[in-house]
């Protein structure tokens, strides 16, 4: 049997918040993961949170508050947000972050222009609010970079060369700007040095840049994380949980703790019976792409249950969506790239399978997919296309496509790319009526050339402009789709996590039926349902709740006080 104060469960970004913060408080922490890499769906994200009021964005004169934050996420939640979820994160947030900061390798900036997802809403913010990890070197875990995680293979150029949110400004200006042409020409001599002695590039950036600090500061700090250690069963005592029996490499043993157990799984994308159970597309027949690793099958919620804890069902939506398109992969199948950036560029469009625009383009991922799902209500298939021309591909990529000099000719042989020579030639390639795909360009590019959109406003607020080209006018996100040849990619719905979970309260206590607290046990991140009620507010919203619940969650078991009575 092992002894410890604070068993964590888990280690994405929630797991290591809740055991750093035991750890300083005073508490023996042992972490726990089920993989044979840490990291969880953290290390294939942006690594942004959201956190209002931030030191950073005050530092660049940026006014925000808590005042304005909640009344932001009472805008976008309704009746759904939960008032004690939303002021416990409010509260803490900043002390967490700055918690993280001060004691660890942790290093975060503000983005002044990265605007919430619907700034026309009341106290939405234009800019600040969303922070992004700052590049770390791999090399300082010493052994254990090769058991982190790496990002989704789709999203790393040459096969381990991360790009970060800050590198492609550079990459997509690396024919334009010698500055650029520089900053992209050293990150490819840093990744070739790397692949003499790594496995892949040691340069980390957005959620693997997080983990890899955190992992570094718990390794320097003694706490020990088993991998290949998944739990099999929480252990209680007169309703108290006490700790847990894990299968560590194989053999059975139990966990005895004294203040706590944490609860950071990953939620529950790749579970089959929770997908169907909550997903209304799935039920009916159809499917979407998961991106998160296939073992987060729902182990924590499928855990907290087991001790008495709830789900708390009411979400606008169970899980968080982005349009995907599928890479065909050398050895067969696929896998999918997120497409969170190029709609929103000049030169590009989307189509419903039918030849029409549905929505805009500029619009964040999680109400694109909604947008997606709707216009193939009915249909055999739910998916669209996204368009462009040849001017556009060449600038910015598309997809996995990198920007000129990036060839395109492999990806054409795929048929991850279609091209036409003229707008009827791709309609027949993508079996469309010529006659209505001519009309759809003929409208977009007569208004685009303009800089407007009066059909879906793309390029109207701060958002849509975030993610558009900041030299280009007199609209940064619209450009006449003129200069053939023209090409396509296929997007079909995804999901980059669940935002459905166990119910908590503000001290991220698992709640059961009667809303009362379990002692002894404790969930963040997506084991825990979703702050923002099931919406998607700004960039960050999963990872910054996840390091404050996290936070909370250990502060609240070091201080002592019986999880069932206060």
């Amino acid at each position: 049997m092992i002894e410890t104060d604070l068993l964590v469960v888990g280690s994405g970004a929630a797991g290591f918040s809740a055991a750093l913060a035991g750890s300083h408080a005073g508490l023996d922490v042992l972490m726990v993961e089920k993989e044979p890499q840490f990291g969880g769906t953290t290390c294939y994200s942006a690594g942004v949170i959201w956190i209002p009021g931030n030191r950073h964005g005050r530092a660049l004169g940026i006014a925000d508050s808590a005042e304005n934050a909640l009344a932001y996420l009472q805008a976008e939640a309704g009746n759904r947000l939960n008032r004690e979820l939303a002021d416990a994160f409010l509260g803490t947030c900043n002390e967490a972050v700055e918690f993280l900061e001060r004691e660890t390798h942790v290093r975060y900036a503000a983005v002044p222009v990265w605007a919430d997802y619907h700034p026309g809403k009341p106290g939405a913010a234009q800019g600040g609010r969303s922070l992004l990890p700052e590049p770390f070197d791999g090399r300082r875990l010493g052994r254990r970079f090769g058991e982190l995680r790496p990002p989704l293979a789709t999203m790393m150029a040459f096969g381990g060369m991360m790009l970060g949110r800050g590198d492609l400004p550079h990459i997509f200006n690396m024919t334009h700007s010698a500055r650029s042409l520089a900053h992209v020409a050293g990150m490819v001599v840093r990744y070739a040095v790397d692949r003499v002695s790594h496995k892949r590039g040691t340069r980390l950036a957005n959620g693997n840049a997080l983990i890899a600090a955190m992992a570094l500061s718990a390794q320097e700090r003694g706490i020990e994380l088993k991998l290949e250690c998944p739990v099999v069963e929480l252990t209680t005592d007169g309703g108290r949980v006490t700790g847990a029996i894990v299968s560590d490499h194989g053999t059975r043993r139990e966990i005895r703790t004294r203040r706590g157990v944490v609860l950071a799984c990953g939620g529950f994308p790749a579970n089959g019976e929770l997908r169907e159970r909550y997903y209304g597309h799935v039920r009916a027949g159809a499917q979407h792409r998961s991106a998160p690793p296939a073992g987060n099958v729902g182990d924590g919620i499928r855990l907290g249950e087991s001790a008495g804890g709830a789900l708390a069902e009411d979400v606008a939506y169970a899980a968080a969506w982005t349009p995907m398109s599928l890479v065909p992969q050398p050895g067969g199948g696929t896998l999918p790239f997120p497409h969170f950036v190029d709609r929103g560029k000049p030169g590009f469009i989307a189509i419903s399978p039918t030849g029409q625009r549905f929505t805009n383009e500029a619009a964040s991922y999680h109400d694109f997919v909604p947008a997606m799902i709707e216009v193939c209500r009915g249909a055999a298939q739910t998916f669209c296309w996204l368009l462009c021309d040849r001017r556009a591909i060449r600038r910015y990529g598309m997809g996995a496509i990198g920007p000129a000099p990036m060839p395109l000719g492999g990806h054409l042989r795929s048929g991850y790319l279609i091209e036409g020579r003229s707008w009827s030639e791709l309609a027949g390639k993508l079996g469309i009526d010529p006659e209505t795909l001519v009309a759809t360009f003929e409208r977009f590019n007569g208004s685009a050339v303009q800089g407007k959109d009066p059909d879906f406003g793309k390029g109207t607020d701060a958002y849509h402009r975030f993610n558009g080209d900041p030299n280009h006018g007199p609209n940064p996100c619209l450009a006449p789709l003129v200069d053939g040849p023209f090409y396509a990619m296929k997007l079909v719905p995804g999901d980059i996590g669940t935002f459905l979970g166990l119910s908590v309260d503000g001290q991220a206590r698992v709640l059961d039926r009667a809303r009362k607290p379990i002692a002894g046990l404790y969930a963040a991140g997506n084991d825990m349902t979703s702050v923002m009620g099931g919406t998607y507010p700004g960039a960050g919203i999963t990872i910054g709740p996840a390091l404050t619940f996290g936070y909370i969650a250990a502060r609240h078991a070091a201080s002592g006080r019986d999880g069932s009575s206060d």
